[in-house]
């Protein structure tokens, strides 16, 4: 956990004004810079000490082998992981002939900061040499959010006492050697010397290094060019090898004169372009960069979030630590896809390579929803990247004997590679969230041609999966059995919830989608018959309902499942390290939150008294032993009037990394938990859904929050929503003759550019008292007991 005395809370930015060598890791990701297409993590300039080193290209894998005790037909046999590529990062430094390293010498000052509406990390150092020579080292590095390919790094050291000698070398690095820190199955596999060289050349416009995975067969380039600005003479020396690079600047400075080199790197990579196209490639980057110069890329990523915090901000006042990290969980939610451009977005974005750097249903469930409503376009292409790969998952569909598509559980380039089928394969609901996406989208935007393009195809293969899974029983209801829902210690269950609404669902719109297009339609094989029985199965959809005690079972027979022994296992969380997965599959307790999540997403399929009774009950079963659970029982909390248990929830989820809550940031950030923050407030307090294609607002604020302000864009429009008080204030602006038509509580509202509208907020209040959570689950307080009291 970070130390907030050495972190002070900011709304703008993240700033740690003392180095922790313990929290290394953690620091390194949560100082990370992506921009979806290039990650690099917070490593020192100096490249030591380090936790985990890492330079991410986004999709940029290696493959390896699935090994198993015991095969079965259907198992995927290749995994894949993300590659740590070339460092470009390292700016090493002597001073006289002593080494800048600050595990040595004395060091008197040392910050970094990363702002989020510059997008820069800052650092700046103050220290003295093993032999005496104080020097002041300050640095500034970027991922270019207009420049895809670009990240550039400005590094300038100056004397403070005595004059000293300085020699900067700045260095390509391939292969760097990556610890094993755990055991846990949740970390990356760790490979060996995954990077072939296949070419490095250099001069004075640059050196690029070329390599190549072996069995992936992907190639790779990274280049870099340096600008030096001294006031003294100074000399330049270039050495290239096949996997390393060096640019040496040697220079004598006075005490008030300063070195500056500014580095300009490149990353280019396919699996199917020739290397001479690469490094061309990189190349032509690297001169735009280097046309645009250090000032004109701070400039453009100025412009960039400027434009994007006014159509995105979330204002939360009266809680100045949960607006500082709404604005992070915010800022890394964009780096993950601003520019991934029809790549996956990772779990953990490009922050690490936990899980492999695999994409999960996160992606689509919970970093999806924030893309679209703040920045589409990103939502977009990351759902035509899906459809890039839609014949491999009718391929794996056809593998298990399946009509469709076959998404896979997760994947980095499209094939399924985990190899644990129960909550793998066994979880089909992945298909109905990319269809939801698909609908969300489209919902949001009215973006007719990416229908056409990509959206009608994905909701049709998705809908003939459900058809050839499900099944008619002889009352005429819709089954779907063996499925395995959002929560994974529920496994291979007959009709989830969840699964079984989502499914209906994407019946339902690929029914609706095909009849508005049905030329296209037809091109795909569909037919008025195949209309007609997606329509069907979707409205005979049987949804458990356990009328004894009033609740909905997670899935058929759920309720009459044994009771987990809470006690025993109070200090053992995560239980999925502590229990056999048997044990967890046939006894009531909830990993992460999965009825509760299908009453966020299909709100109308439950009563109000449904909703209550349903989230009183799953509470006391949910131990949140993954970081999509929080998000969505604050939202779900909200909802049903425990505003300030929503307020705890959400504050769990928009801290998890910066306070390191699941024990795991130093992997990589948790990207569907930051997703989830945004969530919760828009859609918790906000009470944001959209219903029938309309978007709707039912606002309430928990005790301690005294302000609630954001914006979505919905349809072209910027919509602004302030919750003040007793009241709420829509308003929008993107041009002169800007309109939006929605809902508040109900009533339809029209909002212009010259005509805000306030309303009443609706009381909520609860129908059944707050509900306790699992020994030692209680979610973290938002507000310390005395605050509580206050208010």
């Amino acid at each position: 956990m970070i130390d907030r005395g050495h972190h002070p809370i900011e709304p703008w930015r993240l700033r740690e004004t003392r180095l922790s060598l313990d929290n290394l890791a953690q620091s390194e990701s949560l100082f990370a810079l992506a921009n979806g297409h290039i990650g690099l993590r917070g490593n020192l300039d100096e490249g030591e000490p380090y936790a985990i080193p890492g330079t991410y290209l986004n999709s940029f894998y290696e493959q390896r082998p699935l090994p198993y005790a015991e095969a079965g037909y259907g198992y995927p046999e290749e995994g894949q992981t993300l590659v740590d590529v070339t460092n470009g990062k390292l700016i090493r430094l002597l001073v006289d002939d002593s080494p800048f390293d600050i595990r040595y010498g004395y060091v008197s000052r040392h910050e970094r900061s990363l702002d989020f509406r510059t997008g820069i990390l800052q650092r700046d150092v103050d220290w003295t040499s093993q032999g005496g020579k104080r020097i002041r080292v300050r640095s500034r590095r970027l991922v270019s959010l207009t420049q895809r390919a670009i990240a550039a790094i400005e590094y300038v050291v100056e004397p403070v006492d005595e004059p000293a000698r300085f020699v900067i070398q700045s260095e390509l690095v391939a292969n760097e050697t990556q610890p094993k820190l755990s055991d846990d199955p949740r970390v990356a596999a760790v490979l060996d010397n995954p990077l072939k060289p296949v070419s490095h050349d250099g001069g004075d416009n640059g050196v690029v290094l070329i390599h190549c995975t072996t069995k992936s067969r992907q190639l790779m380039a990274a280049a870099m060019a340096h600008e030096v600005d001294a006031p003294a003479r100074y000399e330049m020396d270039l050495d290239v090898r096949e996997n390393w690079a060096r640019h040496t600047v040697i220079c004598q400075l006075q005490p008030g004169q300063s070195l500056r080199v500014v580095k300009y790197l490149a990353y280019g990579w396919s699996s199917l372009r020739s290397e001479t196209a690469i490094r061309d490639q990189v190349a032509a980057a690297l001169a735009s960069a280097r046309f645009s110069g250090w000032e004109g890329l701070v400039k453009q990523q100025a412009e960039f979030l400027d434009d994007f915090w006014d159509g995105a901000d979330v204002e939360v006042h009266g809680h100045p630590e949960m607006q500082q990290a709404v604005r992070f969980a915010l800022f890394h939610v964009l780096q993950s896809g601003a520019r991934a451009e029809r790549r996956a977005i990772p779990s953990k974005g490009l922050t690490g390579a936990g899980y492999d750097g695999h994409t999960f249903w996160d992606t689509e469930g919970f970093v999806l929803p924030v893309l679209t409503y703040t920045m589409p376009g990103a939502a977009a292409d990351a759902l035509r990247w899906r459809h890039s790969t839609l014949n491999l998952a009718r391929e794996r569909a056809a593998v298990l004997g399946l009509r469709g598509a076959a998404f896979p559980w997760r994947t980095i380039r499209g094939q399924e590679c985990s190899g644990y089928w129960p909550a793998g394969t066994a979880a089909f609901h992945i298909n109905a969230d990319i269809a939801q996406a698909v609908v969300r989208y489209h919902t949001a935007t009215g973006d007719d041609q990416f229908i056409e393009e990509v959206g009608l195809e994905l909701l049709v293969e998705t809908a003939r999966l459900w058809m050839s899974l499900g099944h008619h029983d002889r009352h005429g209801r819709w089954h779907l059995p063996g499925v395995t829902g959002p929560d994974e210690y529920s496994a291979v269950a007959d009709d989830n919830v969840f699964t079984n609404l989502l499914a209906a669902r994407n019946l339902r719109a690929a029914a609706e989608t095909a009849m508005r297009h049905p030329a296209k339609a037809r091109e795909f094989g569909v037919d008025r018959e195949e209309e007609a029985a997606w329509r069907d199965a979707a409205a005979a959809v049987y949804i458990p309902y356990d009328e004894e005690i009033g609740v909905h079972p997670q899935s058929e027979g759920f309720t009459g499942y044994a009771e987990w022994d809470f006690e025993a296992y109070k200090d053992k969380y995560p239980l999925l390290l502590h229990a056999p997965y048997f044990e967890l599959y046939r006894k009531q307790v909830v990993k992460q939150a999965d009825l509760m999540l299908a009453m966020y997403w299909c709100a109308d399929a439950f009563t109000e008294e449904q909703k209550a009774r349903n989230f009183d009950y799953y509470e006391r079963l949910t131990v949140r032993d993954s970081s999509l659970s929080a998000c969505v029982q604050a939202v779900i909390a909200a909802e049903v009037g425990h505003l300030d248990l929503a307020y705890d929830y959400a504050y769990e989820a928009a801290l998890i990394d910066m306070r390191n809550l699941h024990h795991n940031t130093g992997d990589g950030l948790h990207m569907a938990s930051l997703g989830g923050a945004w969530m919760a407030f828009v859609a918790g307090f906000g009470g944001l859904r959209e219903v029938s294609g309309c978007l709707c607002f039912d606002p309430a604020l928990p005790h301690g929050m005294s302000q609630l302000v954001f914006t979505i864009r919905w349809r072209g429009v910027r919509l602004k929503v302030d919750i003040n008080g007793g009241e709420v204030t829509y308003s929008v602006h993107n041009g002169e003759d800007a309109s939006l038509t929605f809902k508040h509580v109900g009533e339809d509202i029209t909002v212009t550019t010259d005509n805000p509208v306030t309303r009443a907020l609706k009381k909520r209040i609860p129908l059944l008292p707050r509900p306790t959570q699992p020994p030692g689950r209680e979610p973290r307080p938002a507000l310390a007991q005395n605050e509580r009291d206050f208010v």
